[in-house]
Protein backbone atom coordinates (compact mmCIF):
# COMPACT_ATOMS: atom_id res chain seq x y z
CA UNK A 1 0.00 0.00 0.00
CA UNK A 2 1.67 3.66 -1.03
CA UNK A 3 2.08 5.20 1.89
CA UNK A 4 -0.08 8.35 2.72
CA UNK A 5 0.86 12.15 1.58
CA UNK A 6 0.43 15.07 4.19
CA UNK A 7 -0.03 18.13 2.84
CA UNK A 8 -0.24 21.52 4.91
CA UNK A 9 -2.96 24.27 3.80
CA UNK A 10 -1.75 26.80 1.76
CA UNK A 11 -2.80 29.31 3.93
CA UNK A 12 -0.85 27.69 7.32
CA UNK A 13 2.24 26.88 5.12
CA UNK A 14 2.82 30.74 3.91
CA UNK A 15 2.27 31.50 7.82
CA UNK A 16 4.58 28.58 9.10
CA UNK A 17 7.23 30.35 5.97
CA UNK A 18 6.93 33.59 7.08
CA UNK A 19 7.28 33.38 10.99
CA UNK A 20 10.54 31.34 10.09
CA UNK A 21 11.72 33.68 7.80
CA UNK A 22 10.71 36.58 10.27
CA UNK A 23 12.63 34.70 13.33
CA UNK A 24 16.06 34.61 11.63
CA UNK A 25 15.69 38.43 11.19
CA UNK A 26 14.81 39.79 14.50
CA UNK A 27 17.41 36.90 16.46
CA UNK A 28 19.94 39.17 18.28
CA UNK A 29 22.72 39.86 16.43
CA UNK A 30 21.73 37.35 13.35
CA UNK A 31 20.18 39.91 11.81
CA UNK A 32 23.29 41.89 11.41
CA UNK A 33 25.79 39.07 11.07
CA UNK A 34 23.42 38.08 7.71
CA UNK A 35 23.41 41.80 6.50
CA UNK A 36 27.21 41.70 6.45
CA UNK A 37 27.79 38.57 4.75
CA UNK A 38 25.45 39.55 1.78
CA UNK A 39 27.56 42.48 1.52
CA UNK A 40 30.02 40.62 1.99
CA UNK A 41 28.66 38.21 -1.10
CA UNK A 42 28.02 41.42 -2.97
CA UNK A 43 31.25 43.04 -2.73
CA UNK A 44 33.22 39.99 -3.77
CA UNK A 45 30.53 38.70 -6.25
CA UNK A 46 32.31 37.50 -9.54
CA UNK A 47 31.36 39.63 -13.01
CA UNK A 48 28.92 37.70 -14.68
CA UNK A 49 29.53 33.88 -16.20
CA UNK A 50 30.61 35.25 -19.65
CA UNK A 51 33.50 37.78 -18.58
CA UNK A 52 34.86 35.60 -15.96
CA UNK A 53 35.16 32.43 -18.27
CA UNK A 54 37.13 34.53 -20.34
CA UNK A 55 34.93 34.13 -23.59
CA UNK A 56 37.04 34.93 -26.73
CA UNK A 57 40.46 34.69 -24.85
CA UNK A 58 43.55 33.30 -27.49
CA UNK A 59 44.28 29.61 -25.15
CA UNK A 60 47.17 31.05 -23.80
CA UNK A 61 45.31 33.94 -22.59
CA UNK A 62 42.86 31.51 -21.06
CA UNK A 63 45.90 29.64 -19.58
CA UNK A 64 47.15 32.70 -17.57
CA UNK A 65 44.11 33.44 -16.68
CA UNK A 66 43.21 30.22 -15.47
CA UNK A 67 46.18 30.11 -13.61
CA UNK A 68 45.10 33.13 -11.70
CA UNK A 69 41.71 31.77 -10.85
CA UNK A 70 43.80 28.43 -9.21
CA UNK A 71 46.39 30.22 -7.23
CA UNK A 72 45.00 33.25 -6.18
CA UNK A 73 44.41 32.11 -2.78
CA UNK A 74 46.03 28.98 -3.21
CA UNK A 75 49.46 29.73 -3.45
CA UNK A 76 51.72 27.99 -5.70
CA UNK A 77 54.39 26.97 -3.10
CA UNK A 78 55.14 23.59 -5.35
CA UNK A 79 56.93 25.50 -8.21
CA UNK A 80 57.51 29.14 -6.96
CA UNK A 81 59.08 30.96 -4.21
CA UNK A 82 56.48 33.48 -1.89
CA UNK A 83 57.18 36.99 -0.71
CA UNK A 84 55.39 37.55 2.14
CA UNK A 85 53.31 41.01 2.14
CA UNK A 86 54.82 41.64 -1.60
CA UNK A 87 53.88 39.17 -3.67
CA UNK A 88 51.89 40.74 -6.50
CA UNK A 89 54.54 41.18 -8.89
CA UNK A 90 55.69 37.13 -8.28
CA UNK A 91 52.67 36.19 -8.85
CA UNK A 92 51.97 38.41 -11.81
CA UNK A 93 54.95 36.90 -13.46
CA UNK A 94 54.12 33.64 -12.26
CA UNK A 95 51.12 33.84 -14.89
CA UNK A 96 52.85 35.34 -17.74
CA UNK A 97 54.84 32.26 -17.47
CA UNK A 98 51.77 29.96 -17.86
CA UNK A 99 51.07 32.28 -20.80
CA UNK A 100 53.94 31.16 -22.24
CA UNK A 101 56.90 33.64 -21.48
CA UNK A 102 59.90 32.78 -21.09
CA UNK A 103 62.38 33.60 -18.58
CA UNK A 104 65.52 36.21 -19.53
CA UNK A 105 68.12 37.08 -17.85
CA UNK A 106 66.66 40.24 -16.48
CA UNK A 107 63.67 38.40 -15.54
CA UNK A 108 63.87 35.05 -13.83
CA UNK A 109 63.49 32.91 -10.52
CA UNK A 110 64.05 29.83 -9.16
CA UNK A 111 63.74 27.73 -6.29
CA UNK A 112 60.05 27.20 -4.04
CA UNK A 113 58.48 28.03 -0.97
CA UNK A 114 60.86 30.96 1.04
CA UNK A 115 64.01 29.75 -0.36
CA UNK A 116 63.88 30.97 -3.98
CA UNK A 117 66.18 33.48 -5.87
CA UNK A 118 64.84 36.14 -8.22
CA UNK A 119 65.55 39.01 -10.24
CA UNK A 120 64.28 42.75 -9.34
CA UNK A 121 61.64 42.48 -12.14
CA UNK A 122 60.48 39.48 -11.24
CA UNK A 123 58.94 40.67 -8.22
CA UNK A 124 59.43 44.39 -7.64
CA UNK A 125 56.60 46.77 -9.45
CA UNK A 126 58.78 49.84 -10.28
CA UNK A 127 61.55 47.66 -11.40
CA UNK A 128 58.85 45.16 -13.40
CA UNK A 129 57.62 48.57 -15.65
CA UNK A 130 61.03 49.39 -16.47
CA UNK A 131 61.48 45.64 -17.83
CA UNK A 132 58.34 45.75 -19.85
CA UNK A 133 59.26 49.27 -20.78
CA UNK A 134 62.44 48.00 -22.36
CA UNK A 135 62.27 44.41 -23.14
CA UNK A 136 58.77 45.69 -25.76
CA UNK A 137 57.17 42.70 -24.36
CA UNK A 138 54.18 45.07 -23.72
CA UNK A 139 53.03 48.50 -24.68
CA UNK A 140 51.92 51.38 -22.07
CA UNK A 141 48.56 52.33 -22.02
CA UNK A 142 47.16 55.02 -19.35
CA UNK A 143 43.90 54.61 -17.94
CA UNK A 144 42.09 56.81 -20.46
CA UNK A 145 43.08 54.14 -22.88
CA UNK A 146 40.59 51.33 -20.95
CA UNK A 147 39.24 50.33 -24.90
CA UNK A 148 42.43 48.65 -25.51
CA UNK A 149 43.00 46.73 -22.61
CA UNK A 150 42.14 43.38 -22.79
CA UNK A 151 41.76 39.98 -20.37
CA UNK A 152 45.48 39.39 -19.28
CA UNK A 153 46.77 42.72 -20.02
CA UNK A 154 48.94 43.59 -16.96
CA UNK A 155 47.44 46.92 -14.29
CA UNK A 156 49.83 48.58 -11.98
CA UNK A 157 49.01 51.04 -9.49
CA UNK A 158 51.00 54.51 -8.53
CA UNK A 159 49.26 54.93 -4.94
CA UNK A 160 50.68 57.70 -4.04
CA UNK A 161 51.33 59.46 -7.53
CA UNK A 162 54.86 59.50 -6.66
CA UNK A 163 55.78 58.13 -9.91
CA UNK A 164 56.68 54.98 -9.08
CA UNK A 165 54.30 51.35 -9.34
CA UNK A 166 53.06 50.02 -5.90
CA UNK A 167 51.04 47.04 -6.38
CA UNK A 168 50.86 44.76 -9.76
CA UNK A 169 48.08 42.85 -11.04
CA UNK A 170 46.56 40.73 -13.92
CA UNK A 171 43.31 42.07 -15.92
CA UNK A 172 41.04 39.15 -15.21
CA UNK A 173 37.64 40.83 -16.60
CA UNK A 174 36.43 43.48 -18.48
CA UNK A 175 32.35 44.82 -18.53
CA UNK A 176 30.63 47.64 -20.43
CA UNK A 177 31.96 49.74 -23.38
CA UNK A 178 32.76 53.48 -24.24
CA UNK A 179 32.85 55.51 -21.47
CA UNK A 180 31.73 53.24 -19.44
CA UNK A 181 34.00 50.21 -19.11
CA UNK A 182 34.60 48.45 -16.21
CA UNK A 183 37.93 47.04 -15.71
CA UNK A 184 38.30 43.81 -12.43
CA UNK A 185 42.11 42.87 -11.68
CA UNK A 186 43.42 39.80 -9.67
CA UNK A 187 46.57 38.79 -8.01
CA UNK A 188 48.23 38.29 -4.94
CA UNK A 189 49.29 41.04 -1.80
CA UNK A 190 45.12 41.80 -0.79
CA UNK A 191 44.44 38.68 -2.81
CA UNK A 192 41.84 38.66 -4.75
CA UNK A 193 40.19 37.28 -8.15
CA UNK A 194 38.12 40.38 -9.62
CA UNK A 195 38.68 43.43 -7.72
CA UNK A 196 37.29 46.50 -9.55
CA UNK A 197 39.81 48.97 -10.76
CA UNK A 198 37.95 51.91 -9.85
CA UNK A 199 37.15 50.50 -6.13
CA UNK A 200 41.09 50.08 -5.96
CA UNK A 201 41.49 53.95 -6.94
CA UNK A 202 38.50 55.65 -5.51
CA UNK A 203 37.70 54.02 -2.19
CA UNK A 204 40.61 51.72 -1.18
CA UNK A 205 43.29 54.30 -2.43
CA UNK A 206 41.53 57.82 -3.66
CA UNK A 207 43.31 59.44 -5.94
CA UNK A 208 45.88 56.90 -7.32
CA UNK A 209 46.57 56.14 -10.40
CA UNK A 210 46.59 53.21 -12.60
CA UNK A 211 48.16 52.21 -16.12
CA UNK A 212 48.44 48.82 -18.22
CA UNK A 213 50.42 46.99 -20.24
CA UNK A 214 48.93 45.78 -23.24
CA UNK A 215 50.29 42.23 -24.15
CA UNK A 216 50.45 41.26 -28.27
Amino acid sequence: MPRPRWFLPTALLALLTGTIVAGVAILPGLGEAASDAGSARLHSAEPSQERADGVDAAPEVQAQLDYVHAHWDSYNTAEYGVLDDNDCVNFTSQSLVERGWEMDEEWWTEGTGMDFDYTPAWVSSTAFMNYLDESGRATALSDEQRSEVKLGDVAQFDWDNSGDRDHTAVVTAIEGSGDDIQIFYGGHTDDTDFRSVDEAITEIHPGASVYYWSIP
